[in-house]
């Protein structure tokens, strides 16, 4: 059985949650506050980490940016926990910052409990699934740059890159095609089983973070090229 960790201030939202996930087959533990959502973390209760992370943006001690940021810097294996956000009235700043500091994904509040559970469930999908366009062996080697999807895994010149699961998707679903353009939808699609949403440029903030970990230089990227108008492409040839 699948393990939740929820970090919510509103402990009538937090017990309902937790109820309507638990009769769908999974456990839940609850933080009030953001202090004690990574105390949890760093000592789970039953011994073993979340498999996942549902994080309120507004706690009242420190936020959740600042909560996802820290668990962005904890060690291997929390540091790539699946976090999934939820932002008040959907403040597309807001899910563009959540995004920027490491969430896989973002629910506006407020939001049917139904979706909550199909975002969940989407989220640790990916975490295990292999692409179905995935070529046979484990590793894909682009010059210095080594993907291992096996371990999930993505080194430059020997040095890990640290990535979310989703981004981590998001750079072997482009590896798996390289040289082939991808629009958005598509690359979506590839990674999510479902088609981008009416203006959502999440993938762009992925994208951003994506080359800042693989990049020499994430503002001349060498690597995942920008098609205008189109998408995304992943350079065959690089160093």
């Amino acid at each position: 059985m699948q393990h939740l960790l929820m970090i919510e201030d509103d402990s009538r939202l937090a017990a309902m949650v937790a109820e309507y996930l638990t009769q769908n087959g999974f456990t839940v533990s609850h933080a009030p506050d953001g202090l004690s959502g990574l105390a949890q973390l760093g000592q789970p209760p039953n011994g073993h980490i979340p498999d996942l992370v549902v994080l309120d943006l507004m706690l009242p001690d420190i936020d959740g940016l600042e909560v996802c940021r820290r668990i962005r810097a904890l060690p291997l294996p929390i540091a790539q926990m699946p976090v999934l956000m939820l932002t008040a009235k959907g403040d597309p700043m807001d899910r563009i910052i959540g995004l920027e500091m490491g969430a896989d994904d973002y629910l506006p509040k407020p939001f049917e409990p139904r979706e909550l559970l199909a975002r969940i469930r989407a989220v640790l999908r990916r975490r295990v699934e292999t692409p179905a366009a995935a070529t046979p062996g484990s590793q894909l080697r682009f010059g210095s740059l080594e993907i291992d999807r096996d371990a999930r895994t993505v080194r430059v010149n020997g040095t890990a890159c640290e990535l979310t699961s989703y981004q981590f998707d998001l750079l072997a679903a482009l590896a798996e095609r390289a040289g082939r353009v991808l629009t958005r939808d598509q690359i979506m699609e590839a990674v999510r089983g479902r088609e981008l949403e009416a203006f959502d440029r999440s993938i762009d903030v992925h994208m951003g973070r994506i080359r800042a970990a693989i990049e020499a230089d994430a503002k001349d990227p060498k690597r995942i090229l920008t098609v205008r108008g189109v998408g995304y492409v992943f350079a065959r040839q690089q160093d």
